[in-house]
């Protein structure tokens, strides 16, 4: 079962299981402001494309299985919502990811102006950082559910590096604000333990930038104190940017995907 058909079907077994019990109260619904600290440990493709100063369009390279770069790694992780009347809220999530490596090159590669033949040593790094930001409506609210829309923004910042000793190389990076619409829904399970997802989404092509951006998270949350909690999900981002610069274009896809971990303060 994929990620994407998770939350339809969670949505689906926690509001049927429910249907006659007595309403539970969690504090992920309740609390007015929580805040949360934890890691994703994400499985990475990237590829980056860099074309000449000269027009040529340049070819993809795979900074995983090409460059050497991790596979898998934790990313650090914020997120903190605050519930600014009965059904408005303010979301804001934050991490950044920076990877390096140092390896031979198995094949050619090109990488703006320079071509790094096969047998180099090839030092490479790429950076991602994203902040969003949304503003939100829960159209439907109880006790123990909701259900609401959003819009937002993810300020996403990408910067490649590809550079040999003797050669020399180049850096390329992108700060790009993506606006989002996004869907999110919490469901108090027990009393202690409750259930909380979101997706985010939007294509768009506007002044030199153009591409999408799709994220989603489900996760379970466990909150044994009245002010503390703990909690384990999925979360996810694929991210297509492309950047027409006036000497060079530049694009990029990310897709990072995998399990998160976290701990919450609410009040």
């Amino acid at each position: 079962m994929t990620l994407r058909r998770l939350p339809l079907l969670l949505v689906f077994v926690v509001v049927t299981a429910h249907a006659a019990d007595e309403v539970p109260k969690h504090p992920l619904l309740n609390d007015t402001f929580r805040l949360s600290l934890g890691g994703f440990y994400a499985d990475s493709t990237t590829q980056a494309r860099l074309g000449s100063s000269t027009g040529g369009a340049g070819v993809d390279v795979n900074f995983e299985d090409a460059l050497g770069l991790e596979e898998r790694k934790w990313i650090g992780e914020a997120s903190m919502y605050w519930r600014i009347s009965e059904r408005w809220r303010v979301d804001l999530d934050y991490f950044n990811l920076d990877r390096k490596a140092s390896r031979p090159l198995a094949a050619d590669i090109s990488w703006g102006d320079q071509t790094f033949t096969a047998g180099t040593t090839v030092n490479s790094s790429v950076q991602i950082s994203d902040l969003r930001a949304a503003l939100g409506y829960s159209f439907f609210r109880r006790a123990d559910k909701e259900l609401g829309a959003g819009v937002g923004v993810h300020t996403l910042k990408f910067k490649a590096a590809i550079d040999a000793a003797g050669i020399g190389g180049r850096t390329e990076s992108a700060t790009a604000p993506l606006p989002t619409f996004a869907i999110y829904g919490a469901f108090a399970l027990t009393d202690t333990w409750a259930l909380a997802l979101r997706t985010d989404w939007l294509s768009l092509d506007y002044d030199k930038y153009s591409g999408s951006i799709r994220s989603s998270a489900i996760d379970i949350v466990y909150q044994p104190f009245r002010h503390v909690a703990f909690g384990v999900g999925m979360h996810s981002l694929n991210l297509r940017l492309d950047v027409d610069n006036p000497n060079s274009k530049f694009q990029a896809r990310v897709n990072l995907q995998g399990p998160a971990a976290f701990a919450s303060v609410s009040f």
